[in-house]
C-alpha cells in the first residue's frame, strides 16, 4: 500500500471557529406584539417550507420568518422536518427566489444553535451531515471540518454517511490524497468500516485529478480488503480509461466487470462508445452499440448524441440527421444538445438551408433554443459572409429574452472586423460592456487585427493598451506575424512593416520569423532591393539569418529572374557555415531551371545527392519538370525509369509530367500505358492528367476516345475545370471538330465558366475569315455566333 500513503490529516476534533457563509446574522424582531398563538404547528410549517425549497420559490426572507416564529413560539421542531428543510436547501439550485441554498441552510442552523434561550431543535448526526454537505457545496471545506468536529464534541457517533460527505468535499477540492488517508486510516479509527461508496468516491477523485495509477491501485486494494466493486466503481474506472484513450484497459475492466457478475448499464456502454468515437474508431463504437442492444441495455439520447457528434465532426451531417430521425422513431426526444450537434454539423459544412430548417423544427417540437444554439446560427451566417442575416438572428435572440454571451459577441465582432465594418464592431463592443459581458482576449484580438488590417494602427494600439490595463495578456508575436503575413500576401508590405512598432509596444521583440515575413513580402512585390535591405537590417539588429531566411531571399531572386544574385546569397550561406537543406537546394534548382541553365541545374542536383542532403518528392518534381520545360524530355524519362527501379514513390504531379514528356517525344503508347497504371500505383488522376490525355488524344485524331475519357472522368467524381475545357475546345477547333467544340463550349456555360482570352482569340481568328469555319459557324451554340455578318439591306 505504499503508493497510497499520504500526509497526515489534522485531528477531527478541530476547534476551527465557525464563520458565516457570506450571509451574516442580523438581529431580527417580530413586528407582532400579540401573544404567541398556541395553534402554530412547527412540523406543518416546516413541511410547507420544504416543499417550497424543493420547487425553488422559498426566499431567504420567508425562511428567516419561519425561524423567527420557531424561536418565538419555543415549540421544538422534530429532527425529521428540520433535516428535510435543510437537505432541500442544500440541494436547491440557484433560483430567482434564493441564489445560495446551502449558505442559507447554514445560516438558519446558526440561529437555532447560537444564543437561543430555549432549545427548539435537537440536531442529530444526520443534521450535521447535511450541514457539512452544505459547506462542501459552498466550497468551504474548512467549515465542513468544523461541523464534523462539533459533531464529535456533542457525543454523537459519526457514521459512514458523514465521513463520505467529507470524502466528497476533499475530492471536489482536488485533495484526493487526503481523502485516501481518511478512507484508509481515520474511518477505522472512528469505528466506521470503509464500504463501496467511500471507495468509489476516492477512486473517482483520483481519476478527476488525472492520477490514474493511484485510482487503479485503490481499486485493487478495495478488492483485497473484501469490498466488492459495484457498477458505479466499474463505470468510474472504465469512463476514466476511455477519456484517457486507454481502450484496451477499458475493455479489460469491462470483461472483469461481467465476470464479477456486475451488469453493465447505459453509463458503461456510453463511456466505451465515447472513447472509441472520440478516437476516430467508428467501427469499434458501432460494435459496442450492437453489444449494448444485444444485452438489452436501451440506448438513451446521450448515446445517439455521441454518434451524431462523430459523424458531424467528420463532415457526415446527412448521416447524423438519419440518426437524429432514428431517435424520434424509437420514442426518444432529442434534447438541446442533439439539436446543437446537428446544427453545428450543418453550419460547418455550409448547409445553411438544412440548418435553418432544423432550427425552425425546434419551435414545432416545443424545444426552446438556448444561447449556444443561437450562437451556432450567428457564427454560421457570419462566416459565410451573410452578416445581415446573422444580425437578424442576433436580434431575434434578444427578443426571446436571451442575453448574448462572450462567444456570441466575439463571433459578431470578429465578422464585422473581417468585413471592414469597424464602426459596427465597436458599437457591439460597447454594447457588450454596457450589458455586463466581459470582453475576452478573442474580442480584443479581433478588434486589434481589424484596425491593423484596415490601416488604423493608432486605434489598434489603444485596444492593446486597454487590454493590458485590464490585466489581460496582449497578443503574442505569432498573432502579429499572422497580420503581417496577410498584409504581405496582399502586397501591402510597408503597412506590414509598420506593425513592428505595435509589436514592440506590447513588449515583443522582433525575431527571425518577423524579418522573414517582410523579406518574403518584398520578394512577392518584386522589390528585391528592399528585401535585401530588410535582410541586412536583421543582421544589424543582432539576429543571425537561418537556412529558411536565406531560402526565402534566394527564392525571391530566382522568381524575379536574378539567378546570379541568388547564387551569390547561396554561396554566402555556405561561407557562414550554414549547411544547405532540401528547401535551399529545391529553391536554387528551380531558379536554375527557370533561367534555362539546365547544365548548371543538373550539376547542382548531383552536388545535392553527393552531399547527403535528403532528396524529397518535391525535388524530383522540380528536376523532372525542369528537364521537360527545357527540351530534355527524353532525359526526364530516363531519370524517371531509373528512379522507378529504385522504388521511389511518385505523386500524380510527377506522373502527369512524364505522361506529357512521352507525348512530346511521340511515345504515345507509353504515355497511355503510364496513364492506365495510375490506379495500380495507388494514385488518382486529376484534372491536369485528363487535360494532358484528352488534348493529346484529339491531336492524334482519337476524338471519340477523348470523349469517352471525359465521361469516365466525370463518372469517377473528378469535375472538369475551366482550364481543361478551354484546352479541349482550342484543340478541337484546331482539328476542325466544330460540332464537338460546340458541345464543350456548352459545358462551359453549364458550369458558369468563361472562355479564356486564348480561346476567344482563336475563335475570332478562325471564324472571321471566309472558309469552312465561317460556313459552319451556326454549328456553335447561339451565344457564340457573334461573328456572323449582319444582314444587309438592298
Amino acid at each position: 500500500m505504499s503508493p497510497l500513503h499520504t500526509k497526515a490529516m489534522p485531528p477531527f476534533s478541530s476547534t476551527t471557529p465557525m464563520s458565516p457563509l457570506r450571509l451574516r446574522l442580523r438581529a431580527r424582531h417580530s413586528s407582532s406584539t400579540s401573544h404567541p398563538s398556541r395553534s402554530w404547528d412547527p412540523h406543518a410549517a416546516f413541511a410547507a417550507a420544504t416543499e417550497r425549497a424543493r420547487s425553488g420559490n422559498l426566499t431567504p426572507e420567508d425562511a428567516h420568518n419561519l425561524f423567527d416564529e420557531l424561536l418565538r413560539q419555543g415549540n421544538p421542531v422534530l429532527e425529521r422536518p428540520l433535516n428535510n428543510l435543510l437537505a432541500a436547501l442544500a440541494r436547491a439550485p440557484a433560483s430567482a427566489a434564493c441564489s445560495d441554498g446551502p449558505a442559507l441552510a447554514v445560516n438558519l442552523f446558526s440561529r437555532i444553535s447560537q444564543g437561543a434561550r430555549r432549545r427548539v431543535a435537537h440536531p442529530t448526526a444526520y443534521t450535521y451531515g447535511i450541514l457539512m454537505d452544505c459547506c462542501c457545496r459552498a466550497h468551504r471545506l474548512d467549515l465542513a471540518f468544523a461541523f464534523f468536529g462539533r459533531l464529535l464534541r456533542t457525543g454523537l457517533k459519526a457514521g459512514v454517511i458523514q465521513v463520505c460527505t467529507l470524502l466528497k468535499g476533499l475530492c471536489r477540492a482536488k485533495r484526493a490524497d487526503e481523502a485516501l488517508d481518511v478512507l484508509l486510516h481515520r474511518m477505522p479509527e472512528l469505528g466506521c468500516t470503509p464500504y463501496v461508496v467511500a471507495y468509489n468516491t476516492v477512486i473517482h477523485g483520483f481519476f478527476r485529478e488525472g492520477q490514474v495509477g493511484k485510482a487503479c491501485n485503490l481499486f485493487h486494494e478495495m478488492r483485497q480488503q473484501g469490498v466488492t466493486p459495484d457498477v458505479v466503481t466499474y463505470n468510474s474506472v472504465i469512463d476514466a480509461l476511455c477519456k484517457a484513450k486507454a481502450m484496451d484497459k477499458a475493455e479489460y475492466f469491462l470483461g472483469q466487470m461481467v465476470d464479477d457478475g456486475v451488469v453493465p448499464d447505459n453509463v458503461t456502454y456510453n463511456s466505451l462508445i465515447h472513447g472509441y468515437s472520440s478516437s476516430g474508431h467508428w467501427k469499434e463504437a458501432v460494435r459496442v452499440f450492437k453489444e449494448m442492444t444485444s444485452r438489452r441495455v436501451t440506448p438513451d439520447v446521450h448515446t445517439y448524441n455521441m454518434f451524431m457528434t462523430f459523424l458531424c465532426k467528420h463532415g457526415r451531417s446527412k448521416e447524423a440527421a438519419g440518426i437524429f430521425d432514428t431517435m424520434a422513431m424509437k420514442g426518444l426526444k432529442p434534447d438541446n444538445v442533439s439539436y446543437a450537434i446537428l446544427l453545428h454539423g450543418y453550419a460547418t459544412e455550409g448547409c445553411l438551408v438544412d440548418m435553418i430548417n432544423l432550427f425552425n423544427a425546434m419551435e414545432r417540437d416545443c424545444i426552446l433554443p438556448d444561447c449556444h444554439i443561437f450562437s451556432i446560427l450567428i457564427n454560421a451566417y457570419a462566416k459565410s459572409g451573410k452578416l445581415d442575416k446573422a444580425m437578424l438572428i442576433f436580434n431575434e435572440m434578444q427578443k426571446q429574452g436571451l442575453s448574448p454571451d462572450a462567444f456570441t459577441y466575439s463571433t459578431v465582432i470578429h465578422a464585422f472586423c473581417k468585413k471592414g465594418r469597424l464602426d459596427d464592431a465597436v458599437i457591439k463592443f460597447n454594447q457588450m460592456i454596457d450589458t455586463g459581458v466581459r470582453p475576452d482576449t478573442a474580442v480584443y484580438s479581433s478588434l486589434i487585427q481589424g484596425f491593423c488590417i484596415h490601416g488604423d494602427l493608432v486605434k489598434a494600439k489603444e485596444y492593446v493598451t486597454e487590454m493590458m490595463k485590464k490585466g489581460m495578456l496582449p497578443p503574442d508575436i505569432k498573432f502579429f506575424h499572422s497580420i503581417m503575413q496577410n498584409l504581405c500576401t496582399e502586397g501591402r508590405v510597408i503597412e506590414a512593416q509598420d506593425i513592428l512598432d505595435l509589436m514592440v509596444h506590447t513588449g515583443e521583440r522582433p525575431n527571425v520569423v518577423t524579418f522573414s515575413v517582410l523579406v518574403g513580402g518584398y520578394c512577392l512585390v518584386r522589390k528585391m532591393a528592399d528585401a535585401s535591405k530588410v535582410f541586412d537590417d536583421m543582421v544589424s539588429y543582432g539576429l543571425e539569418p537561418c537556412n529558411i531566411m536565406y531560402g526565402i531571399l534566394i527564392n525571391g531572386y530566382c522568381k524575379n529572374r536574378r539567378i546570379d544574385d541568388g547564387l551569390i546569397r547561396f554561396k554566402e550561406m555556405l561561407h557562414k557555415g550554414l549547411k544547405p537543406t532540401t528547401f535551399n537546394y529545391n529553391v536554387i534548382l528551380n531558379g536554375l531551371f527557370l533561367a534555362g541553365r539546365t547544365v548548371a541545374a543538373k550539376e547542382k542536383f548531383d552536388e545535392m545527392v553527393e552531399s547527403g542532403v535528403s532528396v524529397c518528392i518535391d525535388t524530383y518534381s522540380i528536376v523532372l519538370g525542369g528537364l521537360c520545360r527545357n527540351g530534355c524530355s527524353s532525359e526526364a524519362i530516363t531519370l524517371f525509369r531509373k528512379l522507378s527501379a529504385m522504388n521511389v514513390k511518385f505523386d500524380i504531379t510527377i506522373v502527369n509530367t512524364i505522361i506529357g514528356a512521352f507525348y512530346r517525344v511521340e511515345r504515345n503508347q507509353e504515355a497511355k500505358d503510364l496513364f492506365a497504371a495510375i490506379p495500380a500505383n495507388g494514385l488518382v488522376p486529376n484534372s491536369v492528367t485528363y487535360t494532358i490525355m484528352m488534348t493529346n488524344l484529339i491531336k492524334e485524331g482519337s476524338v471519340e476516345e477523348a470523349d469517352n475519357l471525359f465521361l469516365s472522368m466525370e463518372n469517377s467524381g473528378c469535375s472538369a475545370n475551366s482550364y481543361l475545357l478551354n484546352h479541349v475546345i482550342r484543340r478541337l477547333l484546331q482539328k476542325g471538330e466544330i460540332v464537338k467544340a460546340g458541345n464543350y463550349m456548352s459545358k462551359v456555360d453549364v458550369k458558369s465558366y468563361s472562355l479564356e482570352a486564348k480561346t476567344v482569340s482563336l475563335l475570332i481568328s478562325l471564324f472571321s475569315r471566309e472558309g469552312k469555319y465561317r460556313d459552319h459557324i451556326k454549328l456553335l451554340p447561339t451565344k457564340y455566333q457573334f461573328l456572323e455578318e449582319p444582314a444587309t439591306v438592298e
